[in-house]
This record gives structure tokens, sequence and C-alpha cells, in this order.
């Protein structure tokens, strides 16, 4: 078949007849109503498509934070025994700080003194000779008052005390043939300090 030049030329050639072909008159309402309802459908769908991909990604964000949240906690285990550590550092340094000031604000007196003679030579009863180093106040404090440690001692040749100005007030330093006694206030309060530390 020869296609004719006067048709439009906007036809379609084909190469056989059509068979069982209809006009389908469609009203331009039915076309809308159609329309909308494609369109409400692929609207659904995209809902339905955005709601699957939100959950998606609240899923992946619990697990993320999940994640975080034991990390965190993990970070937290470790650093908690740091914390007491150093904690129990500076409680110790509060402790040793105020221990030290208030045996530093206390008012050397006469018993104090003794107390300390006392506790020095109470080990050394059976020595030899014992020198016996003070505080030059403290010495003139005890020599003042006629103390009885002092008293009994000073009328034998056994014990033979003395001024140093290695010894502080309230302690004394105590030598025999047999080794020192360090019963200074100073050296005390640093033994005091390293048994609170260990």
């Amino acid at each position: 078949m020869q296609p004719n030049p006067n048709l439009n030329s906007n036809l379609i050639a084909l190469g056989e007849a059509l068979r069982e072909v209809q006009i389908v008159k469609v009203s331009l309402s039915e076309l809308e109503r159609k329309w909308r309802l494609r369109e409400q459908d692929a609207y659904a769908r995209g809902v339905a498509d955005g709601e699957r991909a939100l959950s998606e990604q609240l899923v992946q964000q619990r697990a993320d934070l999940r994640h975080i949240q034991n990390r965190l906690f993990v970070q937290f285990e470790n650093a908690i025994p740091q914390v007491v550590r150093d904690c129990e550092q500076a409680l110790i340094a509060i402790a040793w700080e105020t221990a030290r000031k208030v045996v530093n604000s206390v008012e050397i007196t006469p018993n104090m003194v003794e107390a300390a003679l006392e506790e020095a030579l109470a080990s050394l009863r059976q020595t030899g000779r014992v020198r016996v180093q003070l505080h030059a106040e403290d010495l003139a404090l005890i020599e003042g008052v006629n103390s009885p440690v002092l008293l009994k001692e000073l009328g034998g040749e056994r014990i033979h005390f003395e001024v140093s100005s290695e010894v502080g007030r309230g302690g004394c330093l105590v030598y025999t043939d047999f080794g020192t006694v360090d019963a200074r206030r100073e050296v005390k309060l640093e033994l005091l300090r390293q048994s609170m530390e260990s």
C-alpha cells in the first residue's frame, strides 16, 4: 500500500489492517477521576516508602545510640577507679594537712614535753648512758616546773639533757650506745602521713 501524500503527516502507517478496534468514549471527568486515583495510589506508595525509610533510619539511629551508650558506660566503668583513687588521695592530703595544722597549733606544755620524754625513754630503761636533745624552750619549760622526769634523771649520771637546734618544739632525739630514738614531732607526723598514704 502506497502512502497518500494528501493525508495528514501525523498519521501512522500500519503494516496490517486493524481488527476489532473500538472507539471508546471517555468523558473528561472520568479521565480526571482515574488520574486522581493514580495520584492517590502513587502518594500512598510514596508515604509507605517514606515510612519504611524513616523506620530504617530510626532503627539505625537507635543502634548507633546504643553503641555510643555502651562506649560511655565502659568509659565510666574505667574512670570510676581512677576517680576513687583521686578522691582517696585528696582526702588523705586534707586529713594530713588538718592533722599537721592541729598539731602545730597546740600549745607546748610541760606535761606534753614530759610525755614525749617518757615515751622516748620508756624503751631505754635497761640501757647505759643516754643523751637526750631537746628544743631550748622545751628544756627551759620543764626545768622551770621541776619536772619529775628531769628531776629523777638529772640526779644520776645515766641521762644527759642538752639543747639542739635540730629538734623542734614538743619532741626529742635520744642517743644511746645502741642507736637513736627519733621522737621529734615532725618525724612522727611524717610517719603518720606515710601510714595514711599506704
